[in-house]
């Protein structure tokens, strides 16, 4: 006899099946009625709503105001090693991404780009931002950061993988430092990203570098926490 299982509240057994059955979803479906589930399993609508919270709280279903709990997309295992490069591993992972490009500016380098790029004081960088998206959604805000003795390299860069860009221009580029931190986004992250002001970003610094071990790039990305976990790896298994 399972003296755990016996014990566990009604409401999470019922979360555990409901939980199981979302495979069974699309991104964007509707659960059925908290009335029509509450008779399924013979509760009462106060025990059906507190399973119900535990998907809420997990992030996998989104309550809307008068039309029903909707199913959302689910966590994206992405693979941080050496050689990942976001656009390809994502493909292969068999999502459609893009990355739209935001701006770009000629500036300063500030204290942190200079140590690491490796600048002299009072250098100037490439800034270039883009959106990304995967199968047509927001997920990510990147600032790119290069030494300006790359301009003539990027300045036919109109969207799509940096990191292939780079290698048309026979640039090939490493991770070589990963830094990954989480807080809010800002109200304007929140609007590009489509998110809640109040949940989770998690925010990544890292620093690639060509063969020769030169810094090449600084990037900084803002991620939805809701839809990205990252899982940090040793090999080089997503070599282009």
């Amino acid at each position: 006899m399972n003296l755990s299982r016996q014990l566990e509240p009604r409401y999470m057994e019922i979360a555990h099946i409901l939980r199981s059955e979302l495979n069974g979803f699309s991104v964007g479906d509707y659960l059925p009625s908290e009335a029509r589930l509450a008779e399924r399993f013979g509760v009462n609508r106060h025990t059906l709503r507190r399973a119900v919270d535990e998907l809420v709280r997990e992030g996998r279903v989104l309550r809307h105001k008068g039309r029903g709990t909707c199913v959302l997309a689910q966590h994206i295992v992405y693979p941080v090693d050496a050689s990942s490069a976001y656009s390809k591993t994502l493909t292969s992972m068999g999502f459609r991404s893009e990355a739209v490009l935001l701006g770009r500016q000629h500036r300063l380098a500030t204290p942190d780009e200079t140590r690491g790029l490796a600048l002299a004081d009072d250098s100037r960088v490439i800034e270039i931002k883009t959106l990304r998206l995967l199968d047509d959604q927001p997920i990510s805000l990147i600032t790119h950061c290069f030494s300006d003795r790359y301009e003539q390299v990027l300045h036919g860069y109109e969207g799509g993988s940096l990191r292939l860009h780079m290698e048309k221009n026979e640039i090939r580029l490493k991770r070589v430092s990963t830094l990954i931190g989480a807080r809010v986004p800002t109200p304007v992250e929140a609007i590009q990203l489509l998110m809640p002001r109040h949940a989770p970003v998690l925010t990544i610094r890292t620093i690639s570098a060509d063969p020769a071990g030169t810094a090449v790039e600084l990037s900084r990305s803002v991620t939805r926490a809701d839809r990205f976990t990252y899982h940090i790896t040793s090999g080089e298994q997503h070599e282009q």
